[in-house]
């Protein structure tokens, strides 16, 4: 037999083996549940309705005097940032030695249907950095907000310069809603009724939320599971699709007084980029952060691009200010594979010398 036509044999082997492993993995996927999720050990020490304070149990002998606290976005799980063994950004902070805790969001109770960003910034998120500040016996702390998280972190570090926050560090954050212009679209005001939705639902069903993201990209879907089929013979990719599409449907309801603000004030009015939001009777200017900013960026992020985040850094009033843009999407750029290499050695390159 010929190389070429022996090539061809092995290739024909190859296709037939793979065709072979997807139909009998094909069954094993649909009868399992896929992998646990953020199972690194942690403690609930604070919780107040839907705010759960967790300290993650520590990895390492020395430990960096200043704390870090993780801020998710409203509407997802922490667990994005705690995959699993050798995949979790907090097990890695871990063992480079930081004292980790974590705000991770429970669904509204109806009542906290009346929540707004007042009570985030100037409430639940300080109540959280007392209980840290408590709990390590330090008066400083990061401040790390991932999206959403971001933004609520941005303003809490805006509203309190001369607060707890020794270090702010978000992770695709939106400033000028006005470049958000797939969100801006479908919630153009001329159509898109928000009182009637929220006195309607109270809080805004994570059904919702969910199929707005999808509206971003329609055909991400059907693309995506087409590529699963392709690669179900891979038991690493599947595991890895398995663990970013639960994290992806897992979505958590929005109090429908914040949605109803963000949407009249920051989505229509864009009044963090202007300038023009006022908190609880304190103007949000973002000029008053002075501490050190790392703001990390993704180049492919369909959800908060770039034009959306570029302008936090050159509105902070801090001198050590940086702008890390990465290659990667909006969840790829913290979590998984991509993050791995790329974002998680960088975060601990800029925290440690900022953190003794």
């Amino acid at each position: 037999m010929s190389n070429s036509a022996a090539s061809i044999s092995s290739r024909i082997r190859a296709d037939v083996d793979r065709l072979l492993q997807r139909g009998r993995k094909g069954i094993d996927y649909l009868a399992t549940s896929g992998p646990p999720m953020g199972v690194t050990p942690r403690d609930l020490i604070d919780q107040r309705g839907t705010m759960a304070l967790y300290r993650y149990r520590p990895l390492a002998d020395e430990i960096y005097r200043v704390p870090l606290l993780l801020v998710m976005a409203l509407t997802n799980r922490g667990y994005i940032l705690d995959l699993a063994p050798g995949q979790s950004l907090v097990e890695f902070l871990l063992r480079q030695g930081y004292d980790v805790f974590v705000i991770d969001w429970n669904a509204p109770r109806s009542d906290e249907a009346r929540l707004r960003l007042e009570d985030y910034t100037l409430d639940l998120i300080p109540q959280a950095v007392a209980r840290v500040r408590k709990a390590s016996g330090e008066s400083e702390l990061s401040l790390v907000g991932y999206c959403m998280g971001g933004v609520l972190s941005t303003i809490h570090t805006a509203l309190h310069p001369r607060g707890a926050v020794k270090n702010l560090v978000v992770l695709t954050t939106p400033i000028d809603f006005s470049q958000m212009k797939m969100f801006s679209q479908w919630s153009d005001r001329r159509y898109f009724d928000v009182d009637k939705l929220v006195d309607a639902t109270g809080n805004v069903p994570p059904g919702l939320i969910y199929e707005s993201f999808n509206l971003l990209r329609p055909a991400d879907q059907i693309t995506a599971k087409v590529h699963l089929w392709d690669q179900m013979w891979n038991d690493e990719f599947v595991k890895s699709y398995r663990m970013f599409a639960r994290w992806g449907r897992d979505i958590l309801p929005l109090p429908g007084e914040l949605f109803r603000q963000m949407t009249k004030e920051i989505m229509w009015d864009n009044k963090l980029y202007r300038g023009d939001m006022v908190l609880g009777g304190k103007r949000v200017d973002l000029a008053r952060i002075e501490v050190p900013v790392l703001h990390v960026v993704a180049e492919h992020d369909h959800i908060v691009p770039y034009d959306a985040a570029k302008p936090l850094i050159p509105m902070v009033g801090s001198a050590d200010k940086e702008e890390l843009i990465l290659k990667g999407g909006h969840v790829s750029v913290a979590a998984g594979g991509n993050a791995v290499r790329r974002l998680w050695p960088k975060l601990d390159a800029w925290l440690g010398g900022r953190s003794t």
